[in-house]
């Protein structure tokens, strides 16, 4: 069957998106669905499918599948990317709801064109309890705790963003941090496997990170990864609630709102082509 499909890209991050009309797969048909167009040889080459679907008037649901088939729960840039599809075609409305991962999040245009545009997203409120992340310990929360990993032990701060973070604050990038990584994400501590962000402060205002993606491996960047080391940053005491994250790509800006505990994410977005793609 023939499939028409869209891609874009948040800061390198890309995916290829399909709407449920006139294309209806089941969850496992997804997953090979994801697996072949993500193949960077054999495929169209992407780091996950956003499968778009109305639930009902006003409402969008979003499901997330990375290049490897797994289902991702949530995705920052994923929600941003739904936001240019639709304004694509309907530049009158500037404001969306996606349900994503169990959890309604607001999507709001801020500028630019059909083709690359700015806009913000609500993330909801991140949690820091291990049977939320989910994590394998009966610890009630592993903030700043070691983890053995090759013979070394790391300080990591583990949260959720509606899929699950494991932060590292490092000094600088020199060392095979994509490695150590894929490690981490296939701990047995985490039984949904984790995301791994490496983050560099550079001021209470500005974060470095080099982002690991389950199921993907590294990626330009990752809205859900900026927001947990946001988060993280601020409960060690280390950085604002209104901060810029810096990936090589570009910038994301991050605010953890005081008033009702809600993090919020915004950067750019820009779409790529479109197509058809045989699948069988």
């Amino acid at each position: 069957m023939k499939i028409k499909y869209y891609k874009y890209h948040a800061l390198l991050n890309d995916f290829i998106l399909i709407a449920s009309r006139p294309t209806s797969l089941t969850s496992d048909r997804l997953s090979k669905f994801a697996r072949n167009i993500c193949h960077r040889k054999r495929g169209i080459g992407a780091d996950g499918v956003l499968y778009l679907k109305r639930s009902k008037k006003g409402v969008w649901e979003v499901d997330v599948y990375n290049a490897d088939g797994g289902w991702a729960e949530k995705s920052g840039n994923g929600l941003r990317i739904a936001g240019l599809h639709c304004y694509r075609t309907n530049q009158n409305e500037k404001d969306y709801l996606f349900q994503m991962g169990g959890t309604l999040n607001k999507v709001s245009f801020i500028n630019g064109s059909v083709t690359k545009a700015k806009f913000s997203t609500e993330l909801g409120v991140p949690k820091f309890q291990t049977k939320d992340i989910p994590i394998n310990m009966k610890s009630r929360f592993m903030i700043n705790q070691p983890l053995k990993i090759g013979g070394v032990s790391l300080p990591m701060t583990c949260l959720s963003i509606g899929n699950p973070h494991t932060v590292l604050f490092v000094e600088d990038f020199d060392f095979d941090w994509k490695h150590i990584g894929l490690e981490i994400e296939k701990h047995r501590l985490f039984p949904n496997h984790t995301n791994v962000e490496f983050v560099r402060i550079l001021s209470r205002k500005r974060l470095q990170l080099a982002e690991w993606e389950r199921g993907v491996g590294a990626t330009g960047s990752s809205g859900t990864g900026a927001a947990a080391s946001v988060a993280a940053a601020v409960v060690l005491g280390v950085a604002d609630r209104k901060c810029r994250v810096e990936f090589d790509s570009g910038a994301l800006l991050v605010h953890w709102r005081k008033s009702d505990n809600i993090i919020e994410l915004a950067g750019p977005v820009a779409f790529i082509g479109e197509g058809e793609f045989e699948f069988k």
